[in-house]
């Protein structure tokens, strides 16, 4: 018989997470590799983790994620919306009160502002010169 499995996709900035929770003993696997080998910087590392903290179910699932696009800490978000949907399809009366509350369902919408033609940056203009 198959283990039961549950699928959750999180995104954030331009990053995207497909992630899967599988009952085990709570180790993480982003793109093939462990996740204290992923990202190196602890406040990320930690920041993974925060759904199944609020939640109160350390240790109860393994994660199997991959993750693609952006930097460092918009996958590490996109992930935490992956892991908190997959989560609530694991268990939605239990889970899905304390992730609200926290705001881990939300999709994060700030997305980088478009470069404006005339301007250096979205905002950024060149330096004013009276002559």
């Amino acid at each position: 018989m198959a283990k039961m499995q549950y699928q959750g996709t999180g995104r954030r900035k331009s990053s995207v997470a497909r992630v899967r929770l599988i009952p085990g003993t709570g180790k993480i696997t982003v793109n093939k590799k462990d996740l204290e080998e992923y990202f190196g910087m602890e406040i990320v590392k930690r920041e993974v983790k925060r759904p199944f903290e609020v939640a109160g179910c350390e240790g109860k699932f393994d994660v199997i994620a991959t993750v693609h696009g952006g930097g460092f800490t918009g996958q590490a978000g996109a992930l935490r919306h992956g892991i908190s949907r997959a989560l609530c399809v694991a268990d939605a009366e239990a889970y899905r009160a304390p992730l609200k509350a926290a705001g881990f369902l939300t999709r994060d919408s700030r997305m980088k502002e478009r470069k404006k033609y005339g301007l250096k940056k979205a905002r950024r203009a060149s330096q004013f010169s009276k002559r």
